[in-house]
């Protein structure tokens, strides 16, 4: 299976994933191949390639009506993500290490994987409190 970062690290397939939560959240059964190429303005083996790669991370959960494909979110998957961002977010302030304590390049490199993980957190708990039930 692929790395979860590395599928969430294309455009392309996030922007899937949203219409996908957005879709289901308006209690439809899933969307269709051509709903996604539509709503996406992409070519349908783009849109194909890009889903089959969601399926293999288990992102996605597809359900067959005849020669119909209809897809649906499968947020699962997404919490190794925000296993791995949390202690991100749960470093005290006092435990953190000064970031003058740091070599320059070492320091800036810490504020740009901290904003980041800061927007990917926002991103991933944004998708999670909008998904039914939660």
């Amino acid at each position: 299976m692929a790395d979860i970062f590395d599928v969430i690290a294309d455009g392309t397939r996030r922007d899937i994933l949203q219409l996908l939560r957005e879709r289901g959240a308006s209690g439809e059964k899933g969307t269709s191949v051509s709903q996604i190429v539509s709503a996406l303005g992409v070519s349908q083996p783009t849109v194909s390639k890009h889903l089959k790669v969601l399926r293999e991370a288990s992102l996605v959960s597809v359900r067959e009506e005849g020669q119909h494909r209809y897809y649906s979110l499968s947020p699962a998957p997404l919490d190794a993500v925000d296993d791995w961002l949390f202690p991100f977010f749960a470093v005290d302030e006092d435990d953190a290490p000064a970031a003058h304590a740091l070599p320059d390049g070492a320091a800036h490199a810490a504020e740009v994987v901290g904003r980041a993980a800061a927007s990917a957190k926002h991103a991933v708990t944004s998708v999670f409190n909008k998904l039914p039930g939660r």
